[in-house]
């Protein structure tokens, strides 16, 4: 058994590294062009959350943080597709918190691919974790939107290009 558990942080560098450089590969341009006319709601991940992208790396956040927070985003895209980041990810193409943490959706709202940047951004972390406590709160994403903008716009010189509710 502690052999496995050994062997699971080499294979989760490995599949990290590929992921990586195949995202590398990708315009800033085609991703920000598909993210920004993005605007429809996004179904929810329907079933037992994939797991998370291999962490090759000490995460921003302790890992029971990062695993509810991609929990919240797999499952709550209503939520995170209007709440906006404010670590400069829109230069990425990413048009709001949700892109953080989900590269791609099935049509079906199933997570077919996790974006990695979440993990290492504390910015994009703390966020998610905002919006996932006032909606576990009851906040209607309405409220949860005004919370954020009011906690870090006036900390952040930009934010990701995110439609309002």
């Amino acid at each position: 058994m502690r052999v496995f558990l050994l062997l699971i942080p080499v294979t989760l560098l490995a599949s990290v590294l590929s992921t990586a450089v195949l995202a590398g590969q990708h315009t800033h341009a085609a991703g920000a062009q598909t993210k920004a006319s993005r605007i429809a709601p996004m179904k929810a991940h329907a079933g037992p959350i994939p797991a998370l992208p291999p962490v090759p790396f000490e995460p921003s956040r302790p890992m029971a943080i990062v695993r509810q927070v991609y929990e919240f985003a797999a499952r709550h895209p209503e939520v995170l597709q209007y709440i906006p980041c404010y670590c400069g990810c829109e230069r990425s193409g990413h048009g709001g918190n949700h892109d953080c943490f989900v590269k791609s959706r099935a049509a079906n709202g199933t997570v077919t691919e996790w974006d990695t940047h979440g993990i290492g951004c504390a910015i994009c972390l703390d966020v998610g974790r905002d919006a996932m406590t006032l909606f576990n709160s009851g906040a209607r994403v309405g409220q949860i939107r005004t919370a954020i903008d009011r906690k870090y716009a006036s900390h952040f010189p930009s934010s990701t290009p995110t439609p309002r509710p």
